[in-house]
This record gives C-alpha cells, sequence and structure tokens, in this order.
C-alpha cells in the first residue's frame, strides 16, 4: 500500500499514543506477529514507536478510517501527522525509524524487491496463523482417539 495521509485531528500523538509519533498496529491474535512486535519494541531504543494490538478497543476510536476488515489483513504504521503505510511498505517505513533500519531498508532500492516484499507479505498475511503454531492457531491438530479407562 502506498503513503496514504489523513487529516491530524490530534488523536495520532499526545496521551493516547503515549505522547510517540508513529503508532504500530498489529494482529495481537498471531504469535509470529507479537514476537516481531516485541523484537521491533526491543530495537526502538528511542521510543518512539507506540504498538498496539488491533484488538485494542482504542484502535477503531483512534484510527476510525480503518476498518475492522484491513486491520485483520494487514499491519499498520500511523505518523502523528495522519500518513499511514500498511504490509511491507509499513515495514519499509519502520526500517526507516528504527536505529540501523536502514542496514536492512536497502533492499527495497534494489530492482523488484518492493514489489516481491508486498506478494510475500500478503503471503505472509493470510497464512500468519500457521506459522508458530499455538494456542491462538488456526491449523487444527489432529484429533486424538478417544482414550478409555482400563478395567
Amino acid at each position: 500500500m502506498s503513503t496514504t495521509k489523513r487529516q491530524p485531528d490530534g488523536t495520532h500523538a499526545g496521551p493516547a499514543s503515549g505522547g510517540r509519533p508513529w503508532t504500530l498496529v498489529y494482529d495481537g491474535t498471531c504469535n509470529v506477529c507479537s514476537r516481531l512486535v516485541r523484537r521491533v519494541a526491543r530495537w526502538d531504543s528511542r521510543h518512539v514507536i507506540q504498538m498496539v494490538a488491533s484488538q485494542n478497543d482504542t484502535v477503531s476510536t483512534r484510527f476510525p478510517w480503518i476498518s475492522a476488515e484491513q486491520f485483520r489483513e494487514s499491519m499498520y504504521l500511523v505518523a502523528a501527522d495522519g500518513r499511514m503505510w500498511s504490509g511491507a511498505a509499513a515495514t519499509r517505513q519502520l526500517l526507516r525509524i528504527l536505529p540501523f533500519g536502514f542496514l536492512l531498508g536497502w533492499l527495497w532500492g534494489l530492482p523488484t524487491f518492493g514489489a516481491l516484499a508486498d506478494s510475500g507479505y500478503r503471503i505472509f498475511a493470510r497464512n500468519r496463523y500457521r506459522f508458530g503454531c499455538g494456542v491462538h492457531c488456526a491449523v487444527a491438530p489432529r484429533a486424538s482417539p478417544p482414550v478409555t479407562p482400563s478395567e
């Protein structure tokens, strides 16, 4: 998704975002997404990014122009001035914000990398519950045969 700009309305920065200029909205029920967000939080040594699960009650109030369906399809990075990125574009912007992110961000300068990153992100997003399978895994385990007590 390309950068989109919304009119700043004061809901992006300030107390709702902990005064941070960036908000990353991700799927809090996805184990892989949650692990990646914890890594981003550790990497964010300047504490400029607030991470919020899309299931948080405040998300629909702060970002009413992004539907619940859109949040299910992709992560979003929203700037205090209303600019927003989703999917691979959000990843690229995160690398611009994070310290030394340019060490990985240069990849977007390679021919066709951006298109490949976007396609790869969409494939990952559609199948994210299959990775890092745990409590929230969408892949149902095989049912075990019922155990009968022996007499």
